[in-house]
């Protein structure tokens, strides 16, 4: 009878151990992430200094992981070029409940379509690629939460349109955990 008790034993955890992995074995496979290449052929080509270079506006949304939106915000963005390599975008946010925040990027050309940034609430160097008309965008933010500090993972991914508009939309993950998303549509001001 002892036997018959320690198989049953065995096999449940087996079972529960298989069950596990199916989650881990989806998980891992569901990083391995769209490569920027892929979007090589679409128009408009996007041009990251191009586009942002002089005044940009942008309205967003950050959402929760069920997908409600907590808050929105308008930023104001003004990129300045200081050399073929490099640029500064100095972001300017109004959020919906009054808060203003500022984000100042500077941003180097790596390659012919490659970047590095930073910020001061960046963690570590953010990495970007872009092709045809899309860019993606990686780094780790540190975000006040109450008397804490979380460093969140983004993963941006932005999509030249005609006319100008650009839409971006940002998964937010804490230790590979999908905890959020960003989405913002930018454009640049119209001269009369």
């Amino acid at each position: 009878m002892r036997r018959v008790t320690l198989n049953r034993r065995t096999s449940s955890f087996r079972s529960i151990k298989s069950f596990m992995l199916i989650p881990l074995f989806t998980l891992l496979t569901a990083c391995g992430g769209v490569d920027v290449i892929q979007y090589a052929d679409r128009s408009p080509k996007f041009d990251l200094f191009q586009y942002f270079t002089g005044q940009t506006r942008g309205w967003g949304v950050v959402m929760d992981r069920s997908g409600t939106v907590t808050r929105q915000f308008v930023v104001d963005i003004v990129g300045t070029e200081s050399d073929d390599n490099t640029i500064v975008l100095d972001e300017d946010f109004i959020w919906n409940d009054g808060e203003k925040t500022k984000r100042i990027w500077t941003i180097t050309k790596t390659g012919p379509q490659s970047y590095s940034g930073s910020a001061d609430d960046v963690s570590g160097t953010a990495s970007g690629k872009t092709a045809g008309n899309a860019l993606n965008w990686t780094y780790v933010l540190k975000i006040s939460v109450g008397d804490d500090v979380w460093n969140i993972t983004f993963d941006d991914w932005m999509f030249l349109q005609p006319d100008g508009v650009l839409l971006n939309k940002a998964i937010m993950s804490k230790w590979g955990i999908r905890v959020g998303e960003v989405i913002i549509s930018f454009s640049k001001p119209t001269t009369s």
